[in-house]
């Protein structure tokens, strides 16, 4: 295969892989914004009713994302990354034509599914699809179109929501996800033939995805429902009980649902860890954000989405940029701890900086700039640390696994934003800046401890450049040509 050749179908492969994170990861901000559309287009729904519009696709998302892992590495990545982006086309279709919340809800639910599948195939693609001397940058790639994703979601709510209404938000994914489809057909290798003796413990994938699953809508509805609620307490117990019996399975299965000797490598587990504290900071950093300057600033929806595009942008050229130079400095953990390290800057200046006046240009901007900085740095960081404390065999299972961590932080994040906000309101429903400087707070104690985590623990061998090709001598006949 030519030099010209061999770039064009790396482009294509890259393309397809960070294009179906992207949507994956689009979909899980992209609907916050377009909360009180929905309250106008069903006024006789409740807040928590609505709410489910978003918890539906996150709980659905963090319970399916470490069995997809192995389900990838067993059935195939090419194979489940196009059932994947299939179910989740067809979910966004649904959605947009729900005649109902309930229906909606239940969308939303399968639009999770999709997601999950398409996370940990897509990695797995870009790192064994690709050349193996590009994984570094093809790790950034990817996570640059996981923190943009997120990060943009609301700008493109905001904006879709305004022209059109909430709709839009899903009728948009369907021309992304068919091209999504044709391209990993006709660019990607085949799927080996499915053997049975590779497909995971079917018990121990339904305990842990029951598990996480639990867990997630323990944690995201406990401000709801009340903590001490026998929903939420069923919910949670449940859940831990659920993963404690899929691992003690795990342990003795010969296809086990959590590939547990991951855990043994000492790299992996902490960036597992950081990643857990840095979804807890990063997912109440992002909605905190659109609340404080439509509260307490007064922006419109619109107006609170584009704020945040500047730091999407930031988050983009910090990924792509680290994925680059981290080599140079010690490769994933010199990314990890920049990121860490400029996201608690961001949220420490935040948390004494915040005021009553608008301030974009002096306030906003800047600290949209550093935030996306730092987590695009974070994200390739633990991406690639996760993924290369791995053997290539593996690639999926640990992005399945290390993904599901950040988003149950998230979960996590979010709850503990609500209980803090929710101290923070007067009994007339109003809220001043000190309750966001509470939350702002809480990110930057957890983000401390990722920094400690990821300075301590998470040490890998960074591989030797790989050496350039000699040129073969000429022969005496070309020689004399």
């Amino acid at each position: 295969m030519s030099e010209p050749t061999r770039s064009r179908a790396y482009l294509a492969t890259m393309l397809t892989a960070s294009g179906g994170t992207f949507l994956a990861m689009l979909d899980s901000t992209v609907t916050n914004l377009a909360v009180p559309n929905l309250h106008q287009q069903f006024p006789t729904a409740s807040v928590p009713g609505l709410s489910w519009v978003i918890s539906g696709y996150a709980v659905m998302f963090a319970a399916l994302l470490a069995p997809a892992g192995r389900l990838a590495d067993a059935l195939g990545r090419r194979r489940l990354f196009v059932l994947g982006v299939g179910l989740f086309t067809v979910a966004s279709l649904l959605c947009a034509l729900a005649p109902n919340l309930e229906v909606l809800i239940a969308t939303r639910v399968l639009q999770g599914a999709g997601a999950a599948a398409m996370i940990p195939a897509s990695l797995a693609i870009l790192l064994l699809d690709g050349p193996a001397d590009k994984r570094a940058s093809s790790i950034g790639l990817w996570s640059a179109s996981s923190a943009v994703a997120a990060a943009i979601g609301p700008s493109v709510g905001g904006v879709l929501v305004e022209w059109f209404d909430w709709r839009a938000v899903f009728v948009i994914n369907l021309p992304f996800g068919v091209l999504l489809i044709v391209s990993a057909l006709r660019r990607l290798a085949p799927s080996a033939a499915v053997s049975r003796d590779r497909v995971p413990d079917l018990l121990g994938t339904v305990l842990i995805a029951l598990g996480v699953g639990g867990l997630t809508l323990g944690v995201t509805e406990g401000g709801t429902w009340g903590w001490s609620n026998i929903r939420t307490l069923a919910c949670i117990v449940l859940g831990v009980a659920s993963v404690l019996v899929a691992l003690l399975r795990s342990r003795t299965s010969k296809v086990p649902a959590v590939d547990i000797s991951l855990w043994g490598n000492r790299a992996f587990s902490a960036t597992n860890v950081v990643s857990l504290f840095y979804g807890m900071a990063q997912y109440p950093f992002m909605l905190v954000g659109v609340l404080y300057v439509t509260d307490i600033w007064r922006y419109s929806e619109l107006q609170a989405g584009l704020s945040n595009t500047p730091g999407a942008f930031a988050a983009s050229v910090a990924a792509l940029g680290l994925a680059r130079l981290a080599p140079r400095f010690g490769g994933p953990r010199f990314a990890a701890l920049f990121g860490l390290s400029a996201f608690l800057a961001c949220n420490v200046w935040l948390m004494f900086g915040l005021t009553v006046q608008p301030a974009f240009v002096s306030l906003w901007l800047p600290a949209a700039l550093l935030a996306g900085t730092g987590m695009g740095a974070a994200t390739m960081g633990t991406s690639a640390a996760a993924a290369m404390s791995a053997p290539p065999i593996k690639f999926a299972t640990s992005s399945g696994l290390n993904t599901t961590a950040r988003q149950l932080g998230g979960a996590l994040g979010i709850a503990a934003m609500a209980v803090i906000l929710q101290n923070g309101t007067t009994a007339t429903g109003t809220r001043g800046i000190g309750a966001y400087e509470q939350v702002y707070f809480f990110c930057s104690i957890l983000l401390a401890v990722a920094l400690v985590v990821a300075a301590l623990w998470v040490r890998l061998k960074v591989p030797a450049p790989a050496p350039k090709p000699v040129p073969a001598p000429a022969s005496a006949a070309e020689a004399a040509a």
